[in-house]
């Protein structure tokens, strides 16, 4: 197997995509190439067509798959507010692709009749590759609706950026470029695409069990009011974590309640969507059930770094087979604007997982499984390692 990524900054979209493809002829010299994906800034929508058709025609992929961002990551840049295309490519020998698509919007998608990947159910599960835009899918629908008809299918993937509006968008399939719905890839065979979800947060104070709860509010924790329960564990914290906790307080719903501890990746993190000073519940941005266990979180800077350095450093101690390649779905309210500086995830991810070609972009909403069920998330970084599966 064999992966390589290009990045222009060419304006014109036709010089950009000889650019590319150039630049993958070079890299990858021997056989036809598998599987491509293009990230584009929103500078490209209108040529979208014409980026497509250069890559296609001159590359030839077996799949080709695309869409605009917020902001580009290719090899170790994230080029944030600027004009960049970046293409990766791999050669996958042994490897079933298989793409699809659910059309949204004004095309009228509908979640419940969509035609899912045919899947061989009898194998090991495949991961579908998944880029959709944010206007025209319900994307926790359709996470639902992958869960019964694609069982034990890891989904990871990210909803372009770059449009303000529905139809402002772009997503690329093969030779089609569309302005709704959904796209992917199914991907299985002899690749192992691992997946790293990294949530940006760390867990504070005390974990609580759910005593009373109706669908996203929650009236009780532990048996007294949710709004107390939090403000007992406000006055417990360090001065720099009330800070913190009154400008990015989140709530993490543990994933695996037979787990004697939980660490980070044991959470699905929520945000905190408001209290009720009468009722003394909270809202959260899901819904709970009576029994399940939180913990309240926060977000920052640091915990986002560390807990990205961390889980890649725990996949890296767990695997005999080195990453290859990699996409990256960051979401755009990291980047620069978290950090501080430049290139922080890229720069993270090649540290941990080695100077392997990688290339994303900054999504609207990232996709990715936490304890085994896929799920939609906000603040994350999303990671996709592919590796050999037999070494």
């Amino acid at each position: 197997m064999q992966f390589a990524s290009a990045v222009s900054k060419e304006i014109n979209a036709t010089e950009a995509g000889h650019e590319l493809t150039g630049q993958i002829e070079r890299a990858l010299q021997n056989g036809p190439i598998d599987l491509a994906c293009m990230f584009l800034s929103s500078h490209y929508a209108e040529h979208a067509e014409e980026l497509s058709s250069v890559v296609f025609n001159r590359l030839s992929p077996r799949a080709l798959l695309g869409c605009t961002g917020e902001g580009i990551i290719a090899g170790s840049e994230e080029i944030e507010n600027a004009p960049a295309v970046t293409l990766w490519a791999a050669q996958l020998p042994d490897t079933s692709l298989i793409p699809w698509r659910l059309p949204g919007g004004r095309e009228g998608g509908d979640v419940g009749v969509m035609e899912w990947p045919d899947l061989d159910t009898t194998s090991e599960p495949s991961t579908l590759l998944v880029l959709a835009d944010p206007f025209s899918i319900p994307m926790d629908e359709v996470l639902l609706g992958m869960a019964d008809h694609c069982p034990g299918s890891v989904a990871i993937g990210g909803m372009a950026g770059g449009g303000h509006d529905e139809g402002e968008n772009r997503l690329l399939l093969n030779e089609g470029v569309y302005e709704h719905g959904l796209i992917g890839i199914a991907i299985s065979g002899a690749v192992s695409v691992r997946t790293i979800v990294s949530q940006g947060c760390r867990p504070i104070g005390e974990r609580y069990v759910v005593t009373k709860a109706d669908r996203n509010v929650i009236h009780e924790l532990g048996g007294i009011s949710a709004l107390d329960q939090l403000r007992q564990m406000f006055e417990s914290l360090t001065s720099h974590d009330r800070n913190l906790a009154q400008n990015a307080l989140h709530v993490g719903i543990v994933m695996d309640e037979q787990r004697n501890r939980f660490e980070r990746g044991d959470f699905l993190v929520r945000n905190l969507i408001g209290a009720d000073r009468s009722s003394g519940s909270l809202a959260i941005g899901d819904t709970l059930a009576e029994g399940q266990t939180i913990q309240f979180h926060v977000r920052d800077a640091q915990s986002a770094t560390e807990d990205l350095n961390l889980m890649l450093a725990a996949d890296r101690s767990r695997q005999t087979a080195p990453a290859l390649g990699a996409l990256l779905f960051s979401c755009c309210g990291r980047g620069r604007g978290l950090f501080g500086r430049p290139h922080h995830d890229v720069t993270v991810v090649r540290e941990r997982a080695g100077a392997i070609p990688v290339s994303g972009f900054f999504a609207q909403g990232e996709i990715g499984p936490v304890g085994g069920v896929n799920f939609l998330h906000g603040y994350t970084a999303s990671v996709a390692l592919f590796s050999e599966r037999y070494v």
